[in-house]
């Protein structure tokens, strides 16, 4: 009996052990799935913050995204309003550099126009009408000058044409109305004195050889004395240089006296006017002639010039260069004194200015 007792209990024991191996194995099996589950739970939990991160980053980008997205619309209103005040300013920078170009290209077109323009003269003759023309200051700048002095001085005015020649010239601008008379210097500058002067002859044979100008039918040139008559080359050139206000317009194609006198300007209207003048009744056409009473070519009536003006189209010709004239009455004395004292004393005769 003890003995079956004994295996009993070890049967029992046994049946204890292999039930703690089980509890153990269940113990093991538990632990093991706490383990796994716990690796899981990190693996999820891991995965779960990167998925955060994940969609924290992409919210991020999205919210940046759609930030941008609504300022767009300010920054491209700002870039529209700044492009149409850039486009304004240029628009208005550009109407003014044109502007100015336009203006300045106006003033030196018109500055060539009134340098290009010549010169216009306007002369009305009493009971005759009004002859016009044109000077050329590009032949003879001085005797140009000199004749805008005189006649927008009104030098002119009431002087008449004293020496008439048909097929030839009319001749006049004398203060004397005889050829015998000049300007004095008051006469181009009230400020100055009324002394005598002349001006230089404008010419070839003067040794001025700009003056191309021809003496052809209404051309307007400068009257001087001439002396070749007595002979000798100093006082002949003398008379060269002796006009001052006296002039002539031709009726007539004479170009023979071409490079003898200052040519300086031309008649566009009035030559009619011109012819009438010419073949107006005179004392005598002889000029041979003894009567002392009568002058060859000068008019019974002189015709008047009432009134002479120059247009210069705002251009200033400036005041001529003039200088002493000759004393013809002087230089002829001098050489009768001279001729008269041939072997004798000298005197004491003054010549007077020359």
């Amino acid at each position: 009996m003890a003995k079956e007792k004994d295996n009993l209990e070890n049967e029992e024991l046994e049946d204890e052990v292999v039930v703690d191996n089980d509890e153990n194995e269940e113990v093991v099996e538990d632990f093991d799935e706490e383990i796994k589950l716990s690796k899981e739970e990190k693996r999820e939990k891991k995965d779960k913050e990167k998925a955060e991160k994940r969609d924290a980053k992409i919210k991020a980008k999205a919210e940046k995204y759609a930030d941008k997205e609504s300022k767009r619309p300010v920054i491209e209103a700002d870039y529209e309003s700044g492009a149409r005040i850039k486009l304004v300013a240029t628009a208005l920078i550009c109407m003014i550099l044109l502007g100015g170009i336009a203006f300045l290209t106006n003033q030196i077109i018109q500055k060539a126009n009134t340098v290009k323009k010549n010169p216009t003269f306007e002369m009305v003759v009493e009971n005759y009408g009004t002859i016009k023309g044109e000077l050329y200051p590009e032949y003879a700048p001085n005797t140009v000058a000199n004749f805008i002095k005189l006649a927008n001085n009104g030098f002119y005015n009431g002087t008449t044409f004293h020496r008439t020649q048909p097929e030839f010239m009319i001749q006049g601008g004398d203060p004397n109305g005889d050829g015998t008379g000049g300007a004095t210097l008051d006469k181009l500058d009230s400020s100055k004195n009324n002394e005598a002067y002349s001006i230089k002859g404008e010419f070839i044979l003067n040794g001025f050889t700009q003056n191309k100008k021809q003496h052809t039918k209404g051309t307007l040139s400068m009257a001087r004395s001439d002396y070749s008559s007595l002979g000798k080359t100093s006082i002949t050139k003398e008379g060269y240089n002796s006009g001052s206000c006296q002039f002539f317009i031709m009726n007539a194609d004479n170009t023979t006296i071409d490079g003898q006198y200052a040519a300086f300007g031309q008649v566009t209207e009035g030559l009619e006017i011109v012819d009438k003048i010419a073949n107006v009744e005179v004392e005598t056409r002889d000029a041979s002639s003894t009567d002392t009473t009568k002058t060859a070519d000068k008019p019974v009536n002189p015709p008047k010039i009432t009134s002479l003006t120059v247009e210069t189209y705002g251009v200033d010709y400036g005041m001529p260069e003039t200088q002493k004239p000759f004393d013809y009455y002087s230089y002829m004395m001098q050489q009768y004194y001279n001729s008269s004292n041939v072997g004798g004393t000298s005197g004491t005769y003054s010549t007077g200015n020359q």
